[in-house]
């Protein structure tokens, strides 16, 4: 059965047909036209509707058919594992990709996952294990027997593995220390004694080191017998004899090159490196800009301790952009997945920014209650305090995320807070004049009377004014004081601006109105 080389579409095909031979054994379908009538059903299921050109068949069966087996694997390995048929469960996850198959395990009842990750082969079940989410690996890791901690949390990455035991408690971190071969030990002991979230935490010490004099034909005699030890084969990395960076050749140029050329020819000596102290963010920032696949880890001293895989930097990638996009929302976040916690664990996490939010509206409500003379003679000014509010939080929310954003991916890196603010500041006049207009007549046609159209209007620029240069300056201010931009949220960003915007409209309209 093993048909991992195919096509996806003709793995599909083919799977959906045990899938459905699995269905005839299981639910008693036994008589030749019931199973042929189950068997056309799927081969009509996945028959091509109409004739695609190549780039529009690739495209329609990446998007289609990878989401549809994996529904069919998560649904049908619960269906095996409910009837006890682990032997058919075992035949089920034979032909499916080890990221499919982590993702169905985690879609399975807590009381299913272990007796699932079971039915693995044991090589299988080390890359299965690497995709887990973290609290599903946690859960198993509490239910691992000696040997099978060995088996599989030994066998892993170093550099997973200490991304895993950065969530595991201090107490099961020891056990399972104690439980690793020496030389694992060793390593994950080396990259958890960096800081967490810098390049020496994530990088992983598996890698090929070489000598400028070392020939062509030496270096890949050297890869043929490091390749499985090694998790960067692509990029070799030469050093000196105390171990410093001294150049890197690539897999392309040994191939091209003839087998006497000593690396020192064919290397490249102009090198990007990071520090074993530098942000993640800024690592995977740097093999972005560079178009890297991977890239090398130095210490004070320029010795080389590991790399950074670019598979390891989309994982920081979407970790920092679920942070920042938690942060925007007013959500406490953490490396658990949001849907997999329970109800508690969910109100925890957000019922803090709107604690802080509720007491912040409260401002605006003193400040009504403080201008109730105004609204007694004046009561249809109360009507336009949602419009007002609303729309200059909208203004503030959109110059907080443009900000933001900026400042994470380096924007805003040749321009000063003070031009980027005055920006925003001249944007917001803008949008206050078009909208202010708007109101105005809006205003004017709704109650009549030209002196509280005027309020409205002119309360509307003065907020956007305000909402702009709050919503631009204030993410400043957080990253000078050391916190996170993405702390100044959109909520937070809104409330502000009600309260401010609230109090400038009542004066405006004492203003104008005279009273």
């Amino acid at each position: 059965m093993g048909y991992k080389g195919s096509s996806l579409h003709d793995k599909l095909v083919c799977f959906s047909f045990n899938y459905a031979y699995l269905v005839n054994y299981n639910y008693g379908i036994h008589t030749p036209s019931e199973r042929i009538s189950v068997l056309i059903g799927v081969e009509k299921r996945f028959r091509p509707r109409k004739l695609l050109t190549l780039s529009e068949n690739a495209t329609t069966i990446q998007s289609n058919s990878r989401h549809e087996l994996r529904q069919l694997v998560r649904s049908q390995l619960q269906l095996l594992l409910e009837q006890k048929n682990l032997e058919g469960a075992k035949a089920l996850l034979v032909p499916v990709q080890s990221v499919d198959i982590a993702d169905a395990i985690e879609g399975l009842p807590q009381s299913m996952q272990l007796i699932a990750f079971r039915l693995l082969l044991k090589g299988e079940a080390i890359e299965v294990y690497e995709h887990l989410d973290s609290s599903v690996q946690q859960s198993l890791i509490e239910q691992f027997k000696q040997q099978e901690v060995r088996e599989v949390v030994d066998k892993m990455s170093p550099d997973d593995r200490a991304r895993l035991f950065d969530e595991l408690p201090a107490k099961v971190v020891r056990r399972l220390l104690e439980q690793l071969s020496p030389e694992e030990r060793q390593f994950t002991a080396l990259l958890l004694g960096y800081e967490e979230h810098t390049a020496g935490r994530i990088m992983t010490p598996e890698y090929i080191s070489l000598k400028e004099s070392s020939t062509v034909a030496q270096t890949l005699d050297k890869i043929r017998r490091l390749a499985k030890k090694s998790e960067v084969i692509y990029y070799l990395y030469v050093t000196d004899a105390f171990r410093h960076l001294t150049g890197i050749v690539s897999l392309r140029e040994l191939v091209l090159s003839s087998p006497e050329t000593p690396l020192g020819e064919i290397m490249t000596r102009d090198i990007v490196w990071v520090n074993t102290q530098d942000d993640q963010e800024d690592v995977a920032r740097m093999i972005q800009r560079y178009d890297l696949l991977a890239v090398p880890v130095v210490d004070r001293e320029q010795r080389l301790v590991g790399v950074v895989t670019v598979d390891d930097v989309i994982d920081i990638l979407q970790e920092e952009a679920t942070e920042d996009i938690y942060a925007l929302g007013g959500v406490q976040s953490d490396r658990d997945s949001y849907f997999q916690m329970n109800l508690i664990t969910v109100a925890r996490k957000r019922v803090v920014w709107l604690l802080v939010l509720l007491l912040t509206n409260t401002a605006t409500t003193t400040i009504i209650k403080s201008h109730v003379t105004l609204l007694e003679q004046m009561a249809i000014l109360t009507a336009f305090i949602p419009l007002l509010t609303g729309t200059g939080g909208n203004v503030g929310a959109q110059s907080s995320t443009v900000v933001i954003r900026g400042l994470n991916t380096e924007d805003l890196h040749d321009l000063g807070a003070g031009q980027v603010v005055w920006r925003e500041l001249m944007a917001g006049a803008l949008l206050g004049v078009i909208l202010g207009t708007l109101a105005t007549v809006w205003a004017y046609l709704l109650q009549g009377n030209w002196f509280v159209s005027l309020s409205v209007g002119i309360s509307l620029v003065a907020i956007a004014v305000l909402a702009s240069v709050a919503g631009s300056s204030l993410p400043f201010l957080f990253r000078s004081l050391g916190l996170d931009p993405a702390l100044m949220s959109a909520p937070f960003i809104t409330t502000a601006v009600d309260v401010v915007g609230v109090l400038i409209y009542f004066m405006i309209a004492r203003l104008i109105l005279g009273i």
